[in-house]
């Protein structure tokens, strides 16, 4: 019995967050819908590189949409042009990017604390590095 009250004090100290947990106004809002293709820029002739930026992924936290600098068949750089307002997602994305770098693909983790961001990040890269391979012209 003595341990009755602190295990009933603790139970509804830990649901009392639940209870209170508010969505952002983003989430309640309706997310942009996706866009459905990639665009491919053309290359930049002084470098010989392609830029190629990925389509408009909407999720619960906001639109995620990435640009990705081709030189040859490298992955040489990676742009976040659109992404949640959000501390756990400015934190996120340059490990995000990092790891495509090292990677040279979409197979990238989820980075902790922003999974839905990582998500949405993956799908953006993927359909951008999908139209770039699809290109005339790029010999991939």
């Amino acid at each position: 019995m003595k341990r009755a009250l602190p295990v009933l004090v603790l139970s509804i100290a830990g649901l009392v967050p639940v209870w209170r947990y508010a969505p952002s106004p983003e989430a309640v809002t309706a997310a942009p819908p996706a866009s459905s293709e990639a665009s491919v820029a053309p290359a930049a002739p002084a470098d010989g590189s392609t830029v190629v930026a990925g389509p408009t992924v909407g999720t619960e936290k906001g639109p995620v949409q990435v640009e990705v600098t081709f030189e040859e068949r490298r992955i040489s750089a990676v742009r976040m042009l659109r992404q949640p307002d959000h501390p756990q997602t400015t934190a996120a994305v340059p490990k995000l990017i990092e790891e495509t770098l090292d990677a040279q693909s979409a197979d990238v983790d989820t980075v902790s604390g922003a999974t839905v961001t990582s998500d949405g990040y993956r799908e953006s890269l993927q359909a951008a590095i999908d139209a770039r391979a699809a290109a005339p012209g790029t010999g991939a």
